[in-house]
């Protein structure tokens, strides 16, 4: 069991009021995630029962394994290159370009050069 501590609660206020102060602004969403060295970063914007929509930021060579989701998954880059596998099937994928990944199909993701991605996964 996961122990309720007052701090936890502040840092979900905390994140809750950085997510409202972004409403109603035009946002380049390459500038609201920041490199990590030797890591990958993530900012979730939208989080609802709904879905969530997080950026990421990826060093170079990093990336995220084989895995599946009980959702589709829209993945879009924002900067640099990566490389993503969908059942077997690899595809490059560069700035501007949009990949949906389905649910329940492994797929994985790995940075080509430093690149940063935003998840939009919309629950059923």
């Amino acid at each position: 069991m996961v122990e309720f501590r007052l701090e936890d609660s502040d840092k979900h206020e905390k994140a809750d009021k950085k997510r409202e102060d972004l409403k109603g602004k035009v946002l380049d969403l390459r500038n609201l995630v920041n490199y990590a060295e030797g890591t990958v970063a993530s900012r979730m914007i939208i989080s609802r029962k709904a879905g969530n929509i997080t950026l990421f930021s990826f060093d170079e060579n990093e990336g995220l394994s084989e895995h599946t989701a009980p959702y589709d998954a829209v993945v879009t880059i924002l900067e640099g290159e990566c490389e993503v596998w969908i059942a077997g099937q690899t595809q490059r994928m560069k700035d501007g370009e949009t990949i949906i990944f389905p649910a329940n199909v492994p797929h994985a993701l790995s940075a080509i050069t430093k690149f940063k991605m935003s998840l939009t996964m919309i629950r059923e």
